[in-house]
Order: C-alpha cells, then structure tokens, then sequence
C-alpha cells in the first residue's frame, strides 16, 4: 500500500509539473500534493483545519510551546485555525518528501456523525485541538483512492464524497474521534472558540477586546482564556500578533508594500515596534526578510 501510494502521487506530480517541487493542488476541492527534494526551514503559516499525511520524510509543527514529529504514513490533523511553524525535516533527491494535505469538509462530517448508531462522545476537555495520528489501513487505502481519483476529473462529483465520508467515517471511530467529532458539533468547545478565532482573524487588525471575544464564544472572559490557550497554546493577544505579522510577511513578499505600509495595514501604529516584534518571530528584520523570501523557490511545509 505505502509503495503504491508514493507512486501514485510522483505519477500525478509528474504528469502535470514535469519534475517540478511544491505543493500542488489538484481537481478535488480538498486535496493537494507535495514533493520537495530538501528539508525546508521552518515556516510561520495559518493551518486551517485539516489532515496533513507524510508518506515518506518527516515534518515537525509548533503550536506556542508544543511540538509535534511526524513521519511516514503519520498525520497531523487540525480541527481549527492555528498561527504555527512548519517545517519539512527529512527529504532528499534519493528520497523526497512525499505529503497530502485533506481539508476538513465540515459538512460532511457532520452528515456522517449523524448517520452513525453511535456517534462519539466530545471528550469533556478543551485539549489541543491539534494532534498526531497513523494513517495506515483503510485510512491508506481511502488516500490512495483520492489521489487516483484526481486522473478522471469526470468522476470526482460523484466520487469525491463518497470518499470523503468514508475517511470522516474512520477518523470518527479512531482513537481520536472524541477530538475529531467536536469540529462537527455546533455546541462543542471548538466550534464555539472557532467563531471567536473568525472573528479575531477577520478583526486582526484593530483592537479586539476580550470581553467580546468570549461573547461570541459564550463564555466568561476568565473561562474563554483558559479555553483559548488550552487549545492554542497561547493567549489570544499572542494569536492576534502572529495572525499580523504573518500578513505583514504576505503583503511585503507578494504584494510588495514596504515595511511602513505593512507595518500600518496591519495595525501597527509604531513601525519600530513592528519591526522589533517582527525580527522577534521570524529571526530577522522584515526588509531583509521579505528580499530573502522573494528569492527562494516557492516551496512550502504545509
């Protein structure tokens, strides 16, 4: 299985980017293929909620203060919205790193949970909404089937879900599914601190209140922070910071704003803070960050 899997990805990668190496997105609205020849240096970068699977190298993620190691056929699955540092740890021309990237069809999971005789249980806790899991078994054989399926585009309306509900189905009877069902649930901790987090993104760059934050995920302001950095690892002040300058980063690479502008865009009133917190997160001052960035490759560890 974990051969036929590699195959078929190099096969696909191949035939539609020649010898090419990145992240590549295919037909299927949620899945998207890697291939890097070099470990990658970590990355700051927005996980949405999904499942990351490495079927050969290795990559390792941090969330505040916690880290995670995958390796072959291991997943990282996220079931929120999460600043995070990423990075491809093993890879090389003999043997490249080889991933998936599944985006989590809400609806679908929820569909399938409320198919089940016996939906799981939310556990009761606000553990860290991002963890690592195998992905071997019929897990595997699920991945194989979606990534040949994007060969025969005419079949993903009909196929796709089917798949996709299968691989909800095993994720929800895993040894995970208490953490995996909360995403589904209206009611749970996590679709609660969710629509704070929407709102903190969408608001990153003006002052939003803790107050009104825990409103939306209703809560008490005391209960919400706890919540918050149980499931993120930092405070939300601290995930507010990071949300602005991983789009200050965005808007001098790919936009080229300077660093005033971006700096202002953002929220800053100050640009010397800006740039002391921005050397502060990436290491190096963002002028000579951002140049740096526009030369390299396009290669990403998500």
């Amino acid at each position: 299985m974990l051969n036929t899997l590699k195959q078929a990805i190099h096969t696909y990668i191949d035939r539609t980017a020649g010898d090419a190496e990145g992240r590549f997105e295919t037909p299927l609205p949620a899945l998207s293929v890697s291939r890097v020849t070099h470990p990658v240096m970590p990355n700051h970068m927005i996980y949405r909620p999904t499942i990351c699977v490495v079927v050969q190298g290795a990559k390792e993620i941090m969330v505040g203060d916690r880290v995670l190691q995958y390796g072959e056929m291991q997943s990282l699955i996220v079931t929120f919205e999460v600043p995070a540092l990423g990075q491809i740890t093993k890879a090389s021309k003999e043997e490249p790193y080889i991933g998936l990237n599944i985006d989590f069809d809400v609806a679908i999971l929820r569909d399938v949970m409320e198919a089940m005789e016996q939906p799981p249980r939310p556990a009761s806790d606000s553990a860290a909404g991002v963890f690592v899991q195998n992905f071997d078994g019929v897990l595997a054989d699920c991945v194989l089937r979606l990534v040949r399926l994007a060969d025969t585009p005419k079949a993903i309306p009909v196929l796709y879900p089917a798949i996709m509900r299968e691989i909800c189905y095993w994720l929800l009877t895993g040894p995970n599914a208490a953490e995996v069902s909360k995403l589904a649930l209206p009611g749970s901790h996590i679709r609660r601190m969710t629509d704070a987090i929407h709102l903190l993104r969408e608001n990153f760059a003006t002052p939003v209140r803790i107050e009104q934050l825990a409103s939306v995920a209703h809560m008490s302001p005391s209960s919400f922070h706890q919540h918050f950095k149980q499931l993120t690892a930092m405070t939300p002040l601290k995930y507010q910071k990071n949300m602005r300058l991983l789009e200050a980063r965005r808007l001098m690479v790919s936009d080229g704003a300077s660093v005033a502008t971006a700096a202002y865009q953002v929220g800053y009133e100050s640009a010397s803070q800006f740039s002391r917190e921005y050397s502060r997160m990436f290491g190096t001052p963002p002028k000579r960050d951002a140049m740096e960035r526009k030369e390299l490759p396009m290669v990403t560890a998500a």
